[in-house]
């Protein structure tokens, strides 16, 4: 099966349609969709009614950080710019839109792979993987061989032997990554809706867990659409001009 990983979308309309298009382009059998569909953007109605349609094709999915602050108003951990957004968000929402974010889970499982929007040791404490250090104390949290997180907007990779020696290195896009089941995986597609590592094109990955491959991608799409809705519609500039560099 191709399982096509897609997170952070950030009611970004133009990235997840350009990223869904990749994918089925790519053969994808299903998705998992890990979390944060809103926050920043400006288009977050349509993003959640297309995760919430993909949802009931078969899609996984699991609550971001982002998502919940809009549902619970739970902005304390956020910067100025995101709790702007984040009550902008809530208000654009219709009440069917905010029960579902309210409903989807920490976490999910799919055989021996783990999809969580954080980490695996504690999904709902939003702790971010920065280093090696965090994603051993992910990796060792479970025993699935695979794990897949949002929330860092970059993309990454690390794996873990069975003697415990931890290992990371940044994704060459297109290019597929044995990542057999032998060892422990946490890979982190990267941002659909907003990167931050200095490209603005949109991210999402591939895993074949027939052939336990992982294939990075990045899917250029029309930004400047989008930092111009943000701006139409009154959120912080910082939201837009971000998108142009990636950053």
């Amino acid at each position: 099966m191709k399982l096509a990983l897609i997170t952070d979308i950030h009611a970004n309309r133009e990235a997840f349609e350009a990223c869904l298009e990749q994918a089925h382009l790519h053969g994808a059998d299903r998705l998992a969709l890990l979390g944060d569909f809103v926050g920043y953007g400006a288009d977050p109605g349509w993003v959640v009614e297309r995760v919430q349609d993909l949802v009931a094709q078969g899609a996984i999915a699991v609550r971001g950080n982002h998502d919940e602050a809009v549902v619970k108003m739970a902005t304390s951990n956020l910067v100025e710019d995101a709790r702007r957004a984040v009550q902008w968000t809530r208000d654009a929402l219709a009440p069917g839109h905010l029960a579902f974010l309210g409903s989807l889970p920490y976490r999910n499982e799919l055989g021996s792979s783990l999809f969580v929007h954080a980490n695996a040791w504690a999904p709902e404490g939003w702790e971010y993987i920065l280093s090696r250090s965090e994603a051993v104390r992910s990796m060792m949290a479970t025993d699935c061989r695979h794990t897949f997180a949002g929330h860092v907007h970059q993309p990454a990779l690390y794996h873990l032997s069975s003697t415990g020696k931890i290992a990371d290195f940044t994704p060459v896009p297109g290019v597929a990554v044995p990542v057999p089941a032998h060892r422990q995986w946490l890979a982190l597609p990267g941002s659909c809706g907003q990167p931050r590592d200095g490209n603005p094109a949109a991210c999402w990955a591939m895993f074949d867990d027939s052939r336990h491959t992982l294939t990075f991608h990045r899917v250029p799409y029309h930004h400047e659409a989008t930092a111009a809705k943000i701006m139409a519609a009154g959120l912080p500039r910082q939201l837009a001009e971000r998108l142009h560099e990636g950053t």
